[in-house]
């Protein structure tokens, strides 16, 4: 990908969240281009992590908000192979979770952002495992 971890801006003002939100944006284009099936194998999970429009806005909207959430996106295939389940609960009612029977909430450590949290939607009737959000939990020092 050629966003550079120098382009992404590190304060908290409306404009600089609208910055991240668009480099991650061109990140998921550019990483789509590059990955045509759209998904990643998880090595936990015993099966594919699937991007697709949910996956996108969701992170977009909650990664922008702050700057290392916006890092961990840039290691999207790492975090989507190797993250390791800690809980399944039940999707938000009313929202766009309403789409999944079930919520997977798996965590990673990301070298130079700590520790990060990837919810994955289990889709109803096919069972297709969605990625729906990524962000920074734990910062290292």
């Amino acid at each position: 990908m050629c966003i550079n971890k120098e382009d992404v801006p590190i304060g908290n003002n409306p404009a600089e969240i609208e910055q991240r939100q668009a480099i991650i944006l061109q990140f998921y284009r550019e990483w789509k281009a590059a990955n045509p099936t759209q998904r990643v194998y998880n090595n936990e999970l015993k099966d594919y992590i699937n991007i697709r429009k949910v996956s996108i806005s969701e992170t977009a909207r909650h990664a922008a908000k702050t700057y290392l959430s916006t890092l961990a996106v840039m290691q999207l295939d790492g975090i989507l192979a190797c993250a390791k389940k800690v809980r399944i609960g039940k999707p938000k009612a009313r929202t766009s979770q309403s789409k999944f029977q079930a919520m997977i909430e798996m965590e990673h450590d990301c070298p130079g952002v700590g520790r990060v949290k990837l919810t994955v939607g289990v889709k109803l009737r096919t069972h297709i495992k969605i990625q729906y959000c990524i962000t920074a939990i734990d910062i290292k020092d």
